[in-house]
């Protein structure tokens, strides 16, 4: 497989400063090694441009930053689509969540996408509905065409309207929903696998429900992991945490299973915050998810 990988220091969407070094943290845990060593040919093609914090106008209190979030995932929209276009799975280093902005809607350009979204949070308030005004919250309501336009559409570069059908779509993992995101959700039709699911049902189970959603119809499925997915106690690196998540197996097992289905065409790891990390635990954690996305078992015959 050729993997492009592909680092997004955007941390203009969360409400805590710090994942905008997410990209270093798992560049130096050994991100591109340990994909080379499973036989990939990876190409790491930098960061994304982003502009200083400090520079910006943070605009609309309701849509913090939401120009120069645009910006920058307008371009990322483009460098991912030209690395499908190639036939590469492009891995995209965040940053916080608002990056999938770009990175999803890139991928559903020309494409009927199906998407998994391992998230402690729903991401699916708008700027209606949102108690903090941070676009990390509000990207999955804008890939199924809710909230501001200039978000739905990537400041006017894409058609109005879902990129991602919302019965294609399954959150996996949450556990922490604002008010009144959850009725904007519970319309919607994508589909929601809570920890409480996963405790009952275990997470082999809601994976496979998770993978039969995003495949019904599509033409691959797309991953947007964001580490607070994870308990802290496995991820402490992460900005927003919250207790109750998913053990270190549980995480690996899910994209195991995403991998083992041969249909994954791109993933986003996002919001590793190393200023509140542990000796770089989070950075290492994501790495080792990302080869079991990519095909690493420590039994390939099982």
């Amino acid at each position: 497989m050729q993997i492009d990988i592909i680092g997004v220091p955007l941390d203009f969407g969360a409400g805590r400063r710090g994942v905008d070094m997410g990209p270093s943290a798992l560049r130096y845990a050994g991100l591109r090694q340990g994909l080379a060593a499973l036989g990939h040919q990876v190409t790491d093609l930098g960061n994304i441009s982003v502009p200083l914090l400090e520079t910006c106008t943070m605009g609309d209190p309701h849509l913090k930053y939401m120009q120069p979030i645009v910006d920058v995932c307008q371009r990322l929209a483009e460098r991912v689509n030209t690395s499908l276009e190639a036939g590469h799975l492009p891995l995209v280093l965040g940053g916080d969540h608002s990056l999938a902005l770009g990175s999803v809607m890139g991928a559903a350009q020309g494409r009927r996408l199906g998407l998994i979204w391992l998230d402690a949070h729903g991401d699916f308030n708008t700027h209606e509905t949102t108690p903090s005004g941070n676009i990390h919250g509000m990207p999955l309501a804008a890939i199924c065409g809710l909230g501001a336009q200039e978000l739905v559409t990537l400041g006017g570069r894409l058609r109005e309207g879902a990129k991602v059908d919302p019965h294609n779509i399954a959150i996996v993992g949450v556990r922490d929903l604002d008010a009144r995101e959850k009725p904007l959700l519970r319309a919607s039709g994508v589909a929601v696998y809570s920890m409480e699911t996963i405790d009952r049902l275990g997470i082999n189970e809601v994976m496979h429900r998770a993978i039969e959603v995003a495949s019904r119809g599509t033409d691959g499925i797309y991953l947007s992991l964001d580490l607070d997915g994870i308990d802290p106690m496995f991820a402490p690196g992460v900005g927003t945490p919250v207790p109750g998540g998913l053990t270190y197996r549980e995480a690996h097992l899910a994209v195991e299973l995403l991998a083992e289905t041969g249909r994954l065409i791109g993933l986003d790891i996002v919001e590793v915050n190393p200023i509140l990390d542990h000796r770089n635990t989070t950075g290492e954690l994501a790495v080792q998810l990302a080869l079991s996305a990519c095909g690493k078992r420590i039994w390939q015959e099982l």
